[in-house]
């Protein structure tokens, strides 16, 4: 008997959703501008992580976890691409992403996902028609703003600006859930980006007991803390209301490292290469395959776009090299040290302010009289230059970290060296690079950083595409 042809269009149809029934969802939450001590299961004497610390005591933590970037718009980049983010011109905050890359979104959303992103984009453009907004990177929804934001944010929905009134980590969760709760019944998984936009200055919005810090050195930062702190804390219950928990991947991370270098979980702070500057939490739950634990080999956001595909049972169709790695084998405990080192590199280019609210007003005021956009400019900012850079000269600092072992190339008026142990030192404050113990051991470390940051550059002069 011959099945009618609809009869296998709908058994196909059936199967795909089987397939993505069985896919975790994802949800990616990060905060702006957290230090890797500014929680308190890590330790910090002052600040209340309630919902950070249980999340914590339930899941996978990574001890060391890293931002690719010791600011905000590189990191984000990175989380997006699993590339460092020079390569794709991010090179500082403010500056867009090239649209030629491939992104997580784009890759879930070919695979089967409903994707949103939720909170603070900062990596391009919040305006119709620009190549590198959400919507041209991968989104389906989103609610986004340019920069960070805090109480009665002007947001771009789609697009369409509008103000909402509230706490800006407040509304970028609360839309956040309302999408999963508008696709959780459709048979897709779903994958969500909620990027908050606290702790950063200045520090507007407030706690439930809003004087919890009064009259403490820090306290309106400690207080953006506990704002995210309770965001989170909402997005966990509804996800538990949902029912979708056991099956979702929820990862939070921070973009950079903090404000304050007395918590920041290294020397430096943000903007910094050293380890206070890069060093983030780290919180992975996926209740469908992880248990409670710890890892204490070196990850970082670099490493979440190939391990999140790997986890979704998701080939990756972008051919660009990648600078992170799927951690899945590290996680199921398969390897015990990463095979692959981590390059940092911060200060080749300076930044680009970026004022979300000023920014977003005047494109909502144009919006609603039917005028053009006042900021044409934005639209394709960054993406049509290909300036070509040297090869053979690196300005800024960069650094190179095999673990235990981190050298800093700091290149000036001439270019020095520091080498240290992170184990022995994790301040790094003893630096070896003048011990002669060392000197084969540097001078191979130097070698293999001098040729990935070629392979940076030549990625950043637009070598990895097609003309």
């Amino acid at each position: 008997m011959k099945i009618p042809e609809f009869c296998w269009l709908f058994l196909l149809i059936l199967l795909a959703g089987d397939l993505n029934a069985e896919r975790p969802n994802i949800i990616l939450v990060m905060a702006d501008d957290q230090g890797w001590g500014d929680t308190g299961y890590n330790g910090h004497p002052v600040i209340k992580t309630p919902h950070l610390d249980a999340m914590a005591s339930e899941s996978l933590v990574f001890n060391r976890f890293y931002a690719a970037a010791p600011v905000c718009s590189p990191t984000r980049g990175s989380v997006l691409t699993g590339r460092h983010p020079i390569r794709i011109k991010i090179t500082n905050h403010g500056r867009y992403m090239r649209p030629q890359e491939v992104t997580l979104a784009e890759e879930l959303q070919a695979a089967g996902y409903t994707t949103g992103m939720f909170g603070k984009w900062h990596v391009g453009s919040a305006q119709k028609g620009s190549p590198v907004n959400p919507g041209n990177s991968g989104f389906d929804e989103w609610v986004i703003g340019l920069n960070f934001f805090d109480n009665d944010p002007y947001l771009s929905r789609n697009g369409i600006v509008e103000q909402i009134k509230g706490s800006g980590s407040r509304i970028t969760i609360d839309e956040t859930v309302q999408f999963l709760k508008n696709h959780k019944s459709t048979g897709r998984p779903m994958f969500a980006v909620a990027w908050l936009p606290s702790p950063h200055d200045p520090h507007q919005e407030k706690p439930a007991i809003a004087d919890l810090y009064q009259g403490i050195k820090g306290g309106p930062y400690f207080a953006e803390i506990t704002v995210l702190d309770e965001a989170l804390g909402s997005l966990r219950t509804e996800i538990r209301r949902m029912g979708i928990e056991k099956n979702t991947i929820l990862w939070y991370c921070s973009d950079n490292g903090g404000l304050m270098q007395a918590s920041s979980g290294g020397r430096g702070r943000k903007g910094s290469i050293y380890e206070g500057g890069l060093r983030v939490p780290g919180i992975l739950k996926w209740p469908a395959r992880l248990k409670q634990g710890e890892i204490n080999i070196p990850a970082s956001t670099l490493d979440m776009l190939p391990t999140l595909l790997s986890a979704a049972g998701i080939q990756r169709t972008g051919t660009t090299e990648l600078d992170g790695i799927d951690l899945m084998a590290m996680i199921d405990n398969k390897t015990s040290a990463r095979k692959k080192p981590l390059g940092f590199w911060f200060g080749l280019q300076a930044g680009q302010s970026t004022w979300s609210d000023r920014i977003l007003k005047k494109l909502m005021i144009a919006q609603q009289a039917g005028q053009p956009s006042p900021h044409p400019d934005r639209l394709r900012k960054d993406i049509d230059q290909f300036p070509q850079f040297s090869e053979e000269n690196f300005p800024g600092h960069s650094a190179w970290l095999d673990w235990p072992w981190k050298l800093h190339r700091i290149e000036g008026k001439k270019v020095t060296y520091e080498f240290y142990n992170l184990e022995t030192h994790p301040m790094e404050n003893k630096d070896l690079s003048s011990d002669p113990q060392y000197r084969l051991q540097i001078k191979s470390m130097q070698k293999q950083l001098t040729a990935w940051q070629r392979s940076v550059v030549r990625s950043l002069n637009g070598k990895d595409y097609p003309k």
